[in-house]
């Protein structure tokens, strides 16, 4: 991890089940749990944002939803 990015430290309660996987997991390739935690996050993010973006996708195929011109968009704040 980078020195610039800051960090925040958390605390949280995990079932008994998954904290021993994190455990073996982290001592196979000798990493520390925190970052197979955040490693693991980063991959969850990722699949959620794919997931929200296919939502938006199939609503505005159904027209359950619609898109905005970009002309009106900036007519609105003046710009």
């Amino acid at each position: 991890m980078s020195r610039d990015v800051k960090v925040r430290k958390m605390s949280i309660t995990l079932d008994k089940g998954i904290t021993e996987d994190l455990d073996a997991m982290a001592q196979e390739p000798g990493e520390k749990k925190s970052h197979r935690i955040r490693k693991a996050l980063s991959l969850y993010f990722d699949k959620l944002d794919e997931e929200i973006a296919d939502r938006r996708l199939r609503e505005l195929e159904e027209g359950r939803t619609r898109t905005v011109p970009a002309e009106e968009v900036w007519k609105e704040p003046g710009i």
